[in-house]
């Protein structure tokens, strides 16, 4: 199937383009809150150094704590966990902020997506502790999550300027 079917040729999204960007970005949305908010008790985790209790609420606070206290995680498999979930999260809202700037064009400026990535990523934060508060969901405000969020947001917004400097190029080619 060729790609002129969802861009125009001054790469922007055709009404096929932007339906189906927006089925995925709902059902990534849905995929999104299932995987942020659902309750976490039956996952064995690492105890991540640096992690604080008050009462049901977790919290970790220290900027960089992967990094801080790498030399303190017990075996391989939690190295293996902390760099995976600093993975995921610089990759959490990439799908999201990559179809906001398709779906959007008043998005596409770098400080404006960085912004959003990290509002988004504080209100997760933020829901996550009311979820905490509501139903126990065992999850941990983490500092370092708004962060990586937000790299992920960047990420998305230089794909995006990759993808539509590729299309148009790819149509300067193809009319000469």
């Amino acid at each position: 199937m060729s790609y002129e079917i969802f861009f125009t040729q001054k790469a922007e999204l055709t009404s096929l383009g932007k339906k189906v960007c927006w089925c995925f970005s709902l059902l990534y949305l849905i995929f999104l809150m299932a995987i942020c908010f659902a309750p976490q008790h039956g996952i064995t985790r690492v105890e991540t150094p640096g992690i604080q209790h008050f009462g049901r609420l977790v919290f970790l606070l220290h900027p960089f704590n992967s990094l801080i206290h790498f030399h303190q995680l017990a075996d391989w498999q939690a190295v293996i966990w902390v760099l995976g979930q600093n993975i995921v999260n610089i990759f959490l809202l990439f799908p999201l902020m990559l179809a906001g700037l398709f779906l959007f064009p008043r998005l596409r400026r770098r400080k404006l997506i960085l912004l959003l990535s990290f509002a988004v990523s504080l209100a997760i934060e933020c829901l996550q502790l009311l979820a905490d508060l509501l139903y126990d969901a065992n999850r941990v405000f983490e500092l370092d999550d708004l962060w990586t969020n937000t790299l992920g947001g960047l990420l998305a917004w230089l794909a995006y300027r990759f993808i539509i400097k590729y299309s148009l190029n790819k149509n300067k080619k193809s009319l000469s």
